[in-house]
Formats: structure tokens, sequence, C-alpha cells
């Protein structure tokens, strides 16, 4: 769609970039832009601070439904839920097209073979980062560019991503529900690794694989598909040719802590060797890469304790991977938060049995601190983040790991993931 002239309703500004950037694109395509988001201009002023230089109408606190009904497309944020909402069933009745970020920007992407595209249940930002990374050391920062969920929005330079230029787009599930709709692949799929998530929002497992499913569902002759053991033998195109992972493909040497992060790396280079980029040892381009803020993060070492913020770590899966990253018996584990429906109870068990001790906190505490104690871990129950902190600090003994990876997400008491990584890196500064 020519969006000059035409009336575009971003609906859900949040405050990760997607609704910034789709928004002030439209306006710049001589678009008339409302933005409509239930959050308060308290809980989005960072992101209301972006939008101020541009003449873009907000409507905060609420949802109208002849906003909806007069628009000629509506731009829904991936976090808005789409099924039974009553503002977008009006908008369809009322033949509006109902659009998102990621598809605005996959429809203008030059060139559909050169898009490399990143999901799974865990690992997706820190694979999508190091692409990003190898790339940018191979070809140079003008022809690599890196967005999607991973925070952020290519829209406001698209028209510089040239034909023999790299994207990379880390996709969540709720993005690829929306490409599915419209038939659209990466020429380039890397899917980490699946395991349970967001069954609050998709309903079911099934579901939710079928929706990771989409990223190879529209590939063509001749693109690839690179996967993570655990998926394997998902069906591909044919003609698409596949390359699974295996942790002993690689001999890498990685500042980060942990092995599902050298299986990440594995996953980085793969793509940069089947993309022939670089001719050399990608792998060396890796031994500088620090990592993504809140996700294994290292925070601080006091005392001989090591302290790591794994905010992002918003599924047990995720979780496991982090405790596993380090020696049995030497982790002060920090868990629990919002209830997305998932299974805690193989984590809570794990944390158990591997940890030194285990802090629960927020809506799951209670319940992750109940099978917890099957195991040899001592369990305390501390509700807030920073109670935990602070009995995780009083405990630590020299060699000892603090960590928060929380496996759940942090509505509960938090605004977001990168708050609650904030609030721990504050209070173990504090406390230590």
């Amino acid at each position: 769609m020519d969006l000059a002239g035409k009336r575009v309703v971003v609906m859900g500004l949040g405050r990760f970039g997607g609704g910034v950037g789709a928004a002030r694109y439209a306006v710049r395509q001589g678009a008339d832009v409302l933005v409509t988001d239930t959050d308060g201009a308290d809980r989005l002023d960072d992101s209301l601070r972006q939008l101020e230089p541009l003449d873009i109408e907000t409507r905060l606190g609420e949802h109208r439904e002849d906003d909806f009904t007069s628009a000629d497309l509506v731009i829904v944020n991936p976090a808005v839920d789409r099924q039974d909402n009553r503002f977008l069933r009006a908008a369809e009745a009322a033949g509006v097209a109902l659009g998102s970020e990621i598809q605005l920007l996959t429809e203008r992407l030059p060139n559909r073979r050169r898009t490399i595209g990143v999901t799974g249940t865990s690992g997706k930002s820190t694979v999508t980062a190091m692409i990003g990374h190898v790339l940018t050391a191979a070809l140079g920062p003008d022809r690599v560019h890196v967005g999607g969920n991973i925070g952020g929005s290519l829209l406001e330079r698209v028209d510089r991503i040239g034909r023999d230029h790299w994207v990379v787009l880390e996709l969540s599930s709720f993005m690829l529900e929306t490409l599915d709709r419209d038939g659209w692949s990466p020429g380039v799929a890397v899917v980490t690794n699946i395991a349970p998530n967001h069954i609050d929002r998709h309903g079911s497992m099934e579901h939710y694989v079928s929706a990771k499913q989409a990223i190879l569902r529209h590939q063509q002759a001749q693109d690839t598909a690179i996967l993570g053991g655990s998926v394997g033998d998902w069906p591909l195109v044919a003609g698409v040719r596949r390359r699974v992972i295996d942790e002993s493909d690689y001999d890498i040497e990685l500042t980060l802590p942990g092995r599902h992060n050298r299986f990440n790396a594995m996953c980085a280079l793969a793509a940069g060797e089947e993309i022939a980029v670089g001719g050399g040892n990608l792998s060396s381009s890796l031994a500088d890469f620090i990592g993504l803020p809140h996700r294994l993060q290292f925070v601080t070492e006091f005392s001989g304790v090591r302290y790591f913020n794994d905010s992002k770590s918003t599924t047990p899966h995720s979780a496991e991977l982090a405790i596993g990253s380090f020696p049995g018996g030497s982790v002060h584990a920090i868990l629990g938060g919002y209830d997305k429906g998932s299974d805690l109870s193989g984590l809570a068990r794990l944390a158990g049995a591997q940890c030194r001790a285990v802090y629960t906190i927020g809506a799951t505490g209670e319940k992750i601190a109940a099978s917890a104690r099957d195991g040899a871990a001592r369990v305390v129950q501390c509700n807030t983040l920073d109670r935990a902190v602070a009995a995780a600090v009083a405990a630590a003994r020299q060699r000892d790991v603090v960590l928060l990876s929380p496996g759940c997400a942090s509505w509960d008491q938090f605004e977001n993931y990168e708050k609650r990584g904030d609030a721990f890196v504050e209070a173990v500064l504090k406390n230590s």
C-alpha cells in the first residue's frame, strides 16, 4: 500500500521501538497517523519522546472503535493479541487492512534471498547479534542491517538497504504469524530450538510450533535452512538446503559462558559459511563478542562472587541453560515472575538439584519453591527481587555465582525484562 494520504492507525506504541519505527515511517511517507495504546503516557515516556518532532496524533489509556473503522491501514504491534480482539474485528468488518511493522519492512526489502531470519524459543537474540557481528566484520557496517524483534526498526533506513546488502532479522512467533499470512519466509532461515513458550497467547504447544515453522513454510528452492538438532527434522520446501547444527561441529573460544552460547555461535558461523562471506576463519570474529544486555550479562565480581544478569530468560528452557553454564553447586539462582502457563516443574527440580541456593520471586515463586525443595539446594521464598538479591549476596561465598535467570516473564512486577534486569544490577551494586 502507498501510504501517502492514507489514514494509518498504529495499535500499540510499545517500548521496544517497533511501534515508534512504524509511526515515524508512515508519517514520513505522507500518511495521517494516529498512535493508540491502552498504556498511559507515564509508561510510554521514552517512546513518546521519539515521536515529538513529528505531526502524529496520540490516543493513550484507551482504544476507540471508530479510530479503527475509519482507518485505511491498522499497523498492529506484535504484543497485541489478535485473537477475538473487538477493535480489530471492527476494522476488518469495515474493510480496513491490517498489517504489522515487520510486514511493512519485508514488503520493502530489496532482496528476500539476502535476508537471514532467526527464530527459536531461546538464543534467537544472541544468534541474531552474533550473525550481525560476523557479517559486519567481514563486509563492513554499511552492508549489514540487523533488526526485528531484537529491538528498534529498520523501516526508517529501508531505503538505504541495497540489493547486495545482508539483512538479519530476529523473528518472534507473533511476527511469524503475520508474515505467514503474506506467504513470506527469509532466504536463509535459522531455527535454534523449540520448547514450550507463550502458551497463554498461542493456546497450545501445537499452535506455537506451527507459528515458528512459518519461517520455513514459504521458502523457495535454493534457499537455506539452518536447524538446531532438536528441530532438525522439521519439514522443508522441496529444493531448500537443510543444515543441522551439532555441538561437535566447531571448536570455538568465546568470552560468553555456557555451552548453549557455544551452540549459538555455531548457528551464527553456519549462517556465515552458507552465504560464503569472509573467506577465512569466521570463528575468530566472535572472539570479541561480549553478548547482549540482560542475556547472561556479567555485572560485577565482589569478594570472589560473580554476578550475572540473565533477565531476558523468560522461559524455563532458557533458565535451565543458564544454570547449566556454571559448575554444579556454585549457583545462587533467582527464579520466578509472571505466569505464562509454562510448566515450571522441570526447571524447579533442576535448580533444586544443581544450585547451591534458589531464591523465588513473583507470581510463580511459590510454585517453583515447592518443587525445588525436593533437591539439596537451600530454597528461600523472597517474593521481591530486592529481597532475593539481598539474601543471595549475604549467602554467597568465594567462587559462587549469583544468577538472575527467572525463567518467567516480568509483567507481574516490572514493565519488561529490561526494567527487571536494571533493578537486579542496581540491587547487586547496592548490596555488594
